[in-house]
């Protein structure tokens, strides 16, 4: 766990997702990026055991306010292991949120710092992420470049008696 601290009166510390964080705003965090239904406990536990148990293979970063107890920024990092580059590894960044009331205090650099530096200590040639054009500033800010195109393919899947919105951001 690191701890930042912007300013006097504010301090928030930078660590991994713990199972207690559904009630400290994370879904209500996650839902500012893109869409997320409701997300019951039993759902949350069971799929934070099941990202559990890939150890430091696939790692969710939050970004604590030690005022209010709130998750105010997250992202999450998975390591891809391929046959190229002498079976190398690659780092994919991913769900990168800050809270719009906490924009602007370089969170959202900490937590591409925090993602970027485990990629590196898990020993990944390199790391990846996408992002919208809007964001592209930011991430160029943080070290990234860009590079070649990015392209999707939605599937219109039943999940957990849900549908998928076919063209959702994600």
């Amino acid at each position: 766990m690191q701890t930042v601290k912007p300013n006097d009166d504010q301090s928030y510390k930078i660590r991994r997702l713990e199972i207690t964080d559904k009630s400290k705003g994370f879904i209500e965090l996650l839902r500012q990026l893109t869409v997320c239904d409701s997300v019951s406990d039993t759902e949350f536990k069971d799929r934070f055991r099941e990202l559990a148990a890939e150890g430091d293979n696939h790692v969710i970063c939050v970004v604590e306010d030690s005022n209010t107890g709130r998750i105010i920024a997250t992202g999450s990092v998975f390591i891809e292991k391929k046959f190229i580059r002498n079976c190398g590894k690659v780092g994919h960044i991913e769900d990168v949120v800050v809270d719009t009331s906490a924009r602007g205090l370089n969170l959202g650099k900490k937590v591409i710092e925090f993602l970027t530096a485990h990629a590196q200590s898990m020993g990944c040639y390199k790391v990846i992420l996408d992002c919208s054009a809007q964001n592209r500033a930011f991430y160029e800010k943080c070290g990234f470049s860009e590079k070649e195109i990015q392209m999707v393919k939605y599937f219109d899947v039943e999940l957990t008696g849900r549908r998928v919105i076919h063209g959702a951001r994600d």
